[in-house]
């Protein structure tokens, strides 16, 4: 039988905080009941007993992102993007994902993921990104049902309204650098004020913007179609960053609370980003002669 630690010894940090212990920090960080309905935010693999002093935080649970938790020891992984979104029947290592699991099982760290829900949490992705670029007076763009001042994306104003080609600019600063960059629709001399932003795949939050009167909406993964289309109806302006730094800026945030957490606790853990381009584009050329 596990013998249980006394509360005092909690207290003074004799024993590290466990795999159960910060799989519940992060799930009051991202609350599951935020999370879309096909979404999936668990602990992926490891024992919930094993003790963390470490963590390392990625978007995405690829094998570059392995290496580097291998490499550097950590006790822990905690990504956006789950491992296996749709399940899976095996966990062979016959295939990329298979091999992750191999991989980290073999060396003792566990994976844990937080996607939608941490979109959508206070302090979340979509704060983070609208901090970034510089919003205030935010609120969600898509409000959860249960409480109106959390859900996906956020909509908020800048401090003086600004053309739309110099907001553009503000934001390629401030996103991390991949290869694709940032791209425009609309009219780049227009003026701006009030933005919409959400970090991933925004393609479905195109008529969520427009109803929150957004004079441009900051997204990505944005296909031709869907995004032609709505310019064609006028605002929202288009602002398609990659789906890796949009969700990215969403991270360093996380990475203080739970190291702000285990304080609170009596412990001491080192949480850390990864600042590996998990992009899967690695060079963008111009086209053209």
């Amino acid at each position: 039988m596990q013998q249980l630690v006394p509360d005092d010894a909690h207290r003074h940090g004799e024993s590290p905080l466990t795999v159960s212990d910060v799989e519940a920090i992060l799930r009051a960080a991202a609350p599951p009941q935020l999370a879309e309905s096909w979404d999936s935010n668990r602990l992926i693999c490891g024992d919930p007993g094993e003790p963390v002093r470490s963590i390392l935080l990625a978007v995405d649970p690829v094998a570059a992102v392995v290496d580097e938790a291998i490499e550097d020891g950590v006790d822990m992984v905690i990504t956006h993007h789950p491992l296996y979104l749709r399940g899976t029947d095996h966990v062979s290592a016959t295939d990329p994902k298979g091999r992750v699991v191999h991989r980290l099982i073999r060396a003792g760290i566990a994976l844990a993921n937080a996607h939608t829900s941490l979109d959508a949490a206070h302090g979340g992705v979509a704060d983070a990104l609208a901090s970034r670029v510089g919003l205030l007076d935010t609120r969600p763009l898509r409000p959860d049902p249960t409480d109106s001042t959390l859900g996906i994306g956020r909509v908020g104003v800048l401090a003086t309204p600004t053309r739309l080609r110099d907001f553009a600019v503000d934001v390629a600063t401030a996103l991390p650098d991949s290869a694709p960059g940032l791209l425009v629709g609309g009219d780049p001399e227009a003026l701006v004020e009030t933005v919409a932003v959400s970090g991933g795949a925004g393609d479905s939050l195109l008529e969520a913007a427009r109803t929150a009167k957004a004079d441009v909406f900051l997204t990505a993964d944005l296909r031709h179609h869907p995004a032609s289309e709505h310019l064609e109806a006028g605002r929202p302006y288009l602002l398609c960053g990659t789906h890796w730094a949009t969700e990215w800026v969403g991270l360093g945030p996380l990475a203080a609370r739970l190291e702000s957490a285990a304080a609170a606790r009596g412990h001491t853990i080192s949480a850390r980003v990864s600042q590996i381009v998990t992009d899967p584009w690695v060079l963008r050329l111009s086209t053209g002669p």
